[in-house]
């Protein structure tokens, strides 16, 4: 995908080679509150979740409670409507 990956473990690498999309961050690792919003914004590596086994990342530790406490599987909803959008405006 174009990024450069890095890994605690070659056990972790091996399980990121064998199924890339399960552990890929989703919206291309941009900050999922940001995406919610319907902009892209760069992400903390140290502030991220997992929601119903997809990896989400955020601006910051404090953006991320504000994504928490809006109820991620709402937010998740419109960052995936906006994501389409957003990916083509990246991609231009």
């Amino acid at each position: 995908m174009g990024a450069t990956w890095r890994f605690a473990s070659a056990k972790n690498r091996d399980a990121f080679a064998a199924m890339p999309a399960k552990y890929a961050p989703q919206y291309g690792g941009y900050c999922a509150w940001a995406v919610s919003q319907g902009y892209t914004a760069s992400t903390d590596p140290e502030a991220w979740k997992v929601v119903d086994g997809k990896l989400y990342l955020n601006y910051s530790k404090g953006v991320q409670r504000q994504w928490v406490d809006g109820g991620p599987r709402t937010l998740i909803k419109a960052g995936d409507k906006n994501w389409p959008d957003l990916k083509s405006k990246l991609a231009n």
